[in-house]
Order: structure tokens, then sequence, then C-alpha cells
């Protein structure tokens, strides 16, 4: 059976599970697939919800973290009308049908039926991001105080802006609130580049309506990553007017970002006015005191999920905590690449192997390469200002650097594709395949490209801004 017969003739009733595996499997990798994605059965189709079935909510949490998005693409390779995974747990019961578990199926007539979209992640609250297990040290007791204060008194901070550099907490934290206020208030949990999409979502159906009612009948509105509206007037001048409306009514604003709101790039200053008007806290990289007992607890966890894990050693440990110095994300990934390593081997790793399993996480703390670094050294090589780089214009002039630094980005850093554009105003993928591509064709045929390349690649991992190029 060919692809192309699968996907016209596959149904409720004849879905080969089988096919999606053995996709995940050439997609995703072997190791990952038996780790993580074995453990995925088939339960039930209905609409175009599908039901998934998994052993333990650790492991359910830690697939859609991860691969949700993947999976979904692989499966709608078999159906195309898929549009929602949900997870059950394998100790629910057996014959719970799909419509329990969704709860409450979407309607077309619904006013806010189109902001229900599970795939989308809206209103997404993961019950793992508590207060109780957010780790507290000095880098993050300030917001973590706020952020408990506002939870149980809404009118303490208004509207409370929370920013740090990528993986710190800002999520959890902003989940922990959502948590501790949905029972009793209507909360809406969102990205701010999900909230984009749904703005123009709304645009192109005409459903504004519906759009503004939604946002401005919320009681508490989280959004998490709010940098990514940079350069969307449209969308700006929508949420400026929803923000107010809110704070109108006495609504509860919480609002995530990765730098201080007079840092935000081209995002209206009557906006950035509004954040500073609250209450404003940042997370900082943590110090050797919190990772240490980050990585101890996050260890603990997963030796109490696997009664056959293999001790990672406290030499180990320490060496994870003094080494991995980024972000907490990275802390907690080379904390789960040791153990996964332990447990497909069936030995604890040494010192020796685990610099090995560890090795790009190690070198991107070595080299501490940003984009806002990589943009900056092009732009200077180049003689153009950043914001003419990062500008919609096509003049060759700011094309070629412009591919130069998604180029350098591509290659120099470990952000995916969606996370180059959004540091690049929000570029589509397809824009950064594009000029990798176009980069890569010119350095086959131009020895001056290739001689660039080198200078500024040297220039970046060296971060020696002084010298000139």
């Amino acid at each position: 059976m060919n692809k192309s017969t699968n996907i016209n003739n596959l149904n409720p009733e004849s879905f080969e599970w089988k096919l999606v595996q053995n996709e995940m499997k050439s997609k995703l990798g072997l190791d990952i697939y038996e780790s993580w994605l074995k453990k995925i059965t088939f339960v039930d189709e209905f609409n175009n919800y599908l039901l998934l079935s998994v052993p333990t909510r650790f492991i359910r949490d830690w697939i859609t973290s991860r691969y949700l998005d993947q999976i979904l693409q692989i499966i709608r390779l078999y159906k195309k009308d898929i549009i929602r995974i949900e997870f059950k747990i394998d100790d629910q019961d057996k014959s719970q049908k799909i419509d329990e578990v969704i709860k409450k199926p979407v309607e077309r007539n619904e006013n806010v039926s189109f902001i229900k979209d599970s795939y989308l992640q809206y209103n997404r609250i993961d019950p793992n991001k508590r207060f109780d297990n957010f780790i507290i040290g000095t880098s993050n007791k300030l917001a973590y105080e706020a952020s408990l204060k506002v939870s149980e008194n809404t009118s303490h901070y208004n509207p409370l802006y929370i920013y740090g550099g990528v993986g710190m907490g800002k999520t959890h934290l902003l989940n922990s609130i959502g948590l501790e206020l949905k029972d009793n208030n209507k909360v809406m949990f969102i990205s701010a580049e999900r909230f984009m999409y749904q703005f123009v979502k709304s645009i192109k159906a005409n459903d504004m309506v519906k759009f503004k009612e939604y946002f401005r009948n919320t009681d508490i509105l989280l959004i998490d990553d709010i940098q990514f509206i940079s350069g969307k007037e449209a969308m700006q001048e929508e949420f400026f007017h929803t923000f107010n409306a809110l704070l109108d009514k006495g609504s509860q604003i919480i609002v995530s970002a990765d730098r201080a709101p007079n840092k935000l790039s081209r995002i209206q200053d009557r906006i950035k006015s509004r954040f500073s008007g609250g209450l404003v806290v940042d997370i900082q990289k943590p110090d050797l005191e919190l990772r240490k007992k980050i990585v101890e607890k996050k260890t603990e966890e997963l030796n109490s999920l696997y009664a056959d894990q293999l001790q990672v050693s406290k030499d180990i440990q320490d060496f994870i905590s003094t080494e991995i110095t980024a972000s907490i994300r990275e802390l907690v990934g080379a904390i789960n690449r040791v153990v996964s390593f332990s447990r497909i081997y069936n030995k604890a790793p040494n010192l020796s192997e685990t610099k090995v399993i560890l090795k790009d996480l190690l070198n991107l703390a070595e080299n501490k390469v940003t984009i806002d670094l990589i943009q900056t050294i092009v732009c200077k090589f180049f003689k153009i200002s950043k914001n003419e780089m990062l500008s919609s214009r096509r003049s060759r002039y700011l094309v070629r650097p412009r591919q130069t630094a998604i180029y350098l980005t591509k290659i120099l850093t470990s952000k995916s594709l969606p996370e180059i554009g959004r540091e690049f105003s929000n570029r589509d993928h397809t824009t950064i395949i594009h000029s990798v591509k176009t980069i890569e064709k010119i350095k086959e045929k131009d020895p001056e490209m290739v001689d660039n390349i080198n200078k500024l690649k040297n220039q970046i991992l060296y971060n020696n801004k002084d010298n000139e190029i």
C-alpha cells in the first residue's frame, strides 16, 4: 500500500497506527521512538480528534511538550482531517470514550468555539507546573513572590510583567498563576504567537467581534513571550485596546517577555508604557546554588519514576551544575540526557561519557552565541543598522546581510527554523530555509563570500567586538 493510497482510503475503522509508528521512527529517530513514542497506543477517532493512550502522566507531558506538533504532522500524512490530539492515561477507565476525554466537542455555532483549539494550545494550563515545585533561588525569588501575591490577590500588581532569558522559568510562573486562579475565574493563558495567529484568523473569517468579545470578557489574561508581537502594528493596536478594556473592568493581566519593557524593539511606546506602569520583575540566570538544587531535584524525580534506574553520581550532578549555566531548560535537558543514557545502555555514565553526551550544550554554554550577537556583528560588518536588517525592505544591500545573519544563526546556534524566523521580524520558516540555501550556493562559487563567512564566524565565536573584522 503506497502513501497516497493510505491518505485516500484510511477511515476510523481502518486507521493503521503501525504506519504512523514507522513514520515516527523515520522522522524522529529510533532512540527517541524507543524511549518515548513506542509507548503511545491508538485508542479511538472521533470527528477530527484522535485519542491516544500513554502509560503515565510524565510520559504524556514529556511527549506533548516536545513532540506534539511533529506527531500531528505525521498523523496528517495518513488522515488529513485530524486537527487535534488528546492523550489519556492507561490507568484511566479503558472504556472511556474520546468525547469523555475532550469533555465538550467544538461546535461551529458556539460564540467562542474558534478559540478552543487544543492543537493550537489555547488555555492548555499544565497541572505539573505549580508553585510548590518551582525551585526558588536568589535569581528568581522576586518573580516568584510577585506571582504568588497575584495569585492570592489579583489587585496587588496589575499588570505584572516578568522578563528573563529563554528557559528561566517564566512560563512556569504564568502557568502556576493560572492554576491557582482557574477554578474561580475565567482564565486565558496564551502565547503572543497564538494570540497573533488567532487575530489574523479572525480578520480573515470576519470574526473580529467574537475575538474582541472573548478576550475582553476574560478575568485573568496571561500572555507568554509578548516580544513576538514586534513589528505587527495592527495586532499591537488591538492588543492595546484589549489591554485597556481589561484594566478598566478590573481584570488581572500577567505578561512575560525575554527583555525589559523599555528594551522591546518595534513595539509601540504606549504599550511599553502600560507594561512599565505595573510591577516589573526579572528572572536572572541561575547561580550555582540554584543550579545544584535543580539538578538534585530533577534527578530525584526521574529516579522515582524508574525503579530500575541507575543512580547518577554526585560528581556527575556537580559537573552538570557547574558547566551548564545558560538556562534552567538546558540544565533539565542535560539531566534528561544523562538519565536516558543510563536507561538505554544499562549503566551510569562516567565523566568522560557525560562530556560526550552533553557536548553540544557544553559548547553552547562556552561560546554564548546569541542571535542578537550575530545580528550586531553582521550589521557592523555590512555597515547597516539593525532596524534596516530586520525591516521588510528587499534592497540588495539589505537582503544579502540579512541572509548572511540567518545562515550564521542556523549553523552557530541550536535554534529551530520558527525560532530563527521570529528573531528576524517573524519571517516564515520557508524564508529562513531559502536564505540558508542561498548563502550555501553563493559560497560554492564565490571565494569572497567564504572568506567573509569565516571572518564573521571567528568574530562571533570569540565575541571580540572591539577588534575590526
